[in-house]
């Protein structure tokens, strides 16, 4: 009687395998059948269309921001995957996935029949899912479908539901892949598609995560480790669970000499490549995702996070940039990049408490304004205790301003207007407007300490900058005109997509008005004493047009962009415009041609033995709770900006000599553009012009 039932169970059994076996095959030629088959066909309809043009679709790529030589500065991406061509992936690496995941590969059409008989026998006896029978083909559909063809969490989850309709799926993909696609396609695909761990995905990944090489060159046993992680990348995790991941690669090599495998190695290299070490990276060799970390991130963060918003403005946002396999080369110096890192550490290190120091340098041009370099004294991540941000502090509008620096915008009105800089004008001790108001009270000025009375030339005046002459100048060429002209010459964000406390216009317009519109309706004086608060980059695009003959373009990061195929991707960049005449801009070069030798910044000139021509003006707040300088040769601009950056910002104290500066208190300070701001510009564009020519200003006198 036991004999009986055991024979009858068994009976019954293997009445159930050919059952299940015969829905299978059912669904798979007829998916418009009832049951299972319709099941496969209501869920795979649009997945059916896709498994002829699998093999061409993109799947996600690391995209490579790199400076304007090529070097990579940043990696983005959502799924760290280097996508291999076959002929680019070691035959190692093909004999150990086959070997350990689908032995029959090479045989089979898709569904390999007597592995999905066995397995349904075995789980049958066993009354649980112990073998799922997939071969590569359906784990690659599984693959691509929850990592390339889910758009969202709840569709790759379903792609990984643990279903008979969901298996019946991928069958039926995997028979109709089987007819469209080579082997060999297929099985790229699969190893440029399936997850190593540590975030991982694809051979070509792999091999440089684990192994800092590339698939082409992985070994005997460094294949077969990878091989051994496809099967559990979670448990198998070398890095935290070696001894496993040893044994399971061993056994993945031993695998590899079956002599019924398409591709095998012989017992002699099995044995050979079992004794090597595991050999796997410490730390893993997968970059860092994002601005922060790789090389000169530090330095190098502020550029990229600049990159990334200019991209965004073009149409390519980070999804896009996370998985569109771009390569951007941008206009990122390296030259400039480290000197004006150098420069800007020197004369407030890192870790100061309280105070930033930050610089931009555009190159002029007539075609483009490249920005070359955008750094600041503080380092560029995510850890405060090393003096570190994450926030964009070179080319976002910070809350401060740039201070006199914005006289160059009333001297520019006047000089469009027809007033010489060698016209004479006057300098009073203190001035009270008959035009602006301090709330219902007139409105008075005075001058900085230092600052004699008296008449001078435009020219001179803009050297030794005296506040009355300039309000009362900005009255007689017009208020709305100044802000017109600052925003013409390059602070485009600055007067009209933030309000008057820097923040971002919201669309809806409910923390409006733009900071232009305000200051205007305000009437606002003190506009051209710098108090509102400034981009640093636009500042030194500010100079660039200047010295491009008053042509202004967009600073921008991008000298090319190209996709996964190396095709130029076309930007739709903002065109450059004539924004004030030649005559205007070679003027005022001249006008403001006298600050480093007569001016505010001569002792930070004669400090390194400056002897170039050059613009130059600087600036500084009431409270000195921040300070600037604008300059530019005929090669490069540049702007610097020292400023309280703090929670609870306070005036700056200029610590003199080779002393760094420091916070001094509520309505304290003594810091000037003159001092911390141009030593840094001078201590940095010294450096990046050793080799280049002296060149003239615009509007000098032919020799």
């Amino acid at each position: 009687m036991i004999g009986a039932g055991v024979r009858g169970g068994v009976l019954l059994k293997m009445f159930g395998l050919c059952v299940l076996a015969g829905v299978l095959v059912a669904a798979l030629l007829l998916p418009m059948a009832t049951g299972a088959g319709a099941m496969v066909n209501q869920t795979t309809d649009a997945m059916s269309k896709m498994s002829s043009s699998l093999a061409r679709r993109d799947m996600p790529q690391v995209s490579t921001v790199t400076d304007k030589d090529g070097k990579p500065i940043a990696y983005f991406f959502k799924d760290y995957r280097i996508e291999t061509p076959p002929g680019q992936i070691a035959d190692t690496m093909k004999a150990a996935i086959t070997a350990v995941e689908d032995k029959r590969f090479w045989d089979h059409g898709g569904v390999d029949w007597h592995g999905t008989m066995r397995a349904l026998a075995t789980n049958l006896s066993s009354g649980e899912a112990a073998q799922g029978a997939s071969t590569i083909t359906q784990q690659y559909v599984k693959n691509y479908l929850v990592h390339v063809a889910a758009s969202n969490e709840v569709e790759a989850e379903k792609a990984k539901e643990t279903t008979v309709a969901r298996k019946l799926r991928e069958a039926k993909i995997a028979v109709e892949l089987e007819r469209t696609m080579s082997k060999e396609e297929i099985l790229t695909g699969y190893l440029n598609v399936v997850p190593f761990g540590n975030q991982t995905f694809g051979v070509g990944a792999a091999a440089q995560t684990y192994f800092g090489t590339t698939p082409d060159k992985l070994t005997i046993a460094q294949s077969a480790l990878l091989a051994a992680i496809v099967n559990q990348p979670g448990s198998l995790n070398p890095n935290s669970n070696p001894q496993d991941a040893l044994q399971r690669r061993n056994l993945v090599i031993d695998l590899m000499t079956d002599p019924n495998n398409n591709i095998r190695i012989t017992k002699e290299d099995a044995d050979l490549a079992k004794r090597e070490p595991l050999g796997v990276l410490s730390p893993l060799g997968r970059p860092p995702n994002g601005c922060v970390g790789v090389g000169d991130g530090t330095t190098d963060g502020f550029f990229c996070n600049y990159v990334v918003d200019y991209l965004d403005r073009l149409g390519i946002d980070v999804d896009k940039l996370k998985s569109g396999g771009y390569t951007v080369r941008t206009t990122l110096d390296r030259k400039a990049t480290n000197a004006a890192k150098a420069a800007a550490e020197a004369q407030v290190p890192t870790q100061t408490e309280g105070i930033a120091n930050a610089m931009a340098m555009v190159e002029p041009g007539k075609d483009k304004h490249k920005v070359r370099a955008l750094v600041a004294n503080r380092d560029y991540g995510n850890d405060a205790s090393k003096g570190q941000t994450a926030y964009d502090i070179v080319s976002r509008v910070q809350p401060f301003g740039a201070g006199s620096i914005y006289k160059v915008f009333t001297a520019g009105v006047a000089i469009e207007q027809g007033m010489s800089i060698f016209d004479t004008i006057d300098v009073p001790p203190s001035y009270t407007s008959r035009v602006y108001k301090n709330g219902s009270a007139p409105y008075t000025v005075g001058n900085a300490d230092g600052v004699q009375p008296g008449p001078r030339t435009l020219q001179m005046a803009l050297a030794t900058s005296p506040n009355t002459a300039f309000v009362a100048l900005q009255e007689r060429v017009g208020l709305n005109n100044v802000v017109d002209m600052a925003s013409r010459m390059g602070l485009r964000t600055g007067m009209n997509r933030v309000n008057s406390s820097g923040q971002t216009l919201k669309p809806d317009g409910s923390n409006g008005p733009s900071q232009a519109d305000a200051i205007k309706k305000g009437n606002r004086g003190a506009f051209t004493l710098g108090y509102t608060p400034t981009s640093v980059l636009e500042l030194s695009n500010v100079a660039a047009t200047i010295m491009s003959d008053g042509v202004y373009c967009p600073p921008t990061p991008i000298e090319e962009v190209t996709d996964r195929h190396g095709n130029p991707v076309p930007l739709n960049e903002v065109p450059c415009e004539q924004v004030i005449s030649p005559q205007v801009a070679a003027t005022l070069a001249q006008g403001l041609s006298k600050d480093d030798t007569d001016g505010t910044s001569r002792a930070a000139a004669q400090a390194v033995g400056w002897n170039r021509p050059m613009i130059g003006k600087t600036g500084t707040t009431q409270e000195h709770k921040s300070a600037g300088f604008l300059a530019a040769t005929p090669q490069m601009a540049g702007a610097v900006l020292t400023y309280a950056d703090g929670n609870s910002p306070e005036g700056i104290c200029d610590g003199g000599g080779d002393a760094p500066p420091f916070l001094c208190g509520k309505s304290g300070g003594n810091i000037y553009g003159g001092k911390v701001p141009a030593r840094t510009w001078f201590d940095a564009m010294t450096k990046i012009h050793e080799g280049l020519p002296v060149a003239p200003l615009p509007g000098t006198p032919a020799p």
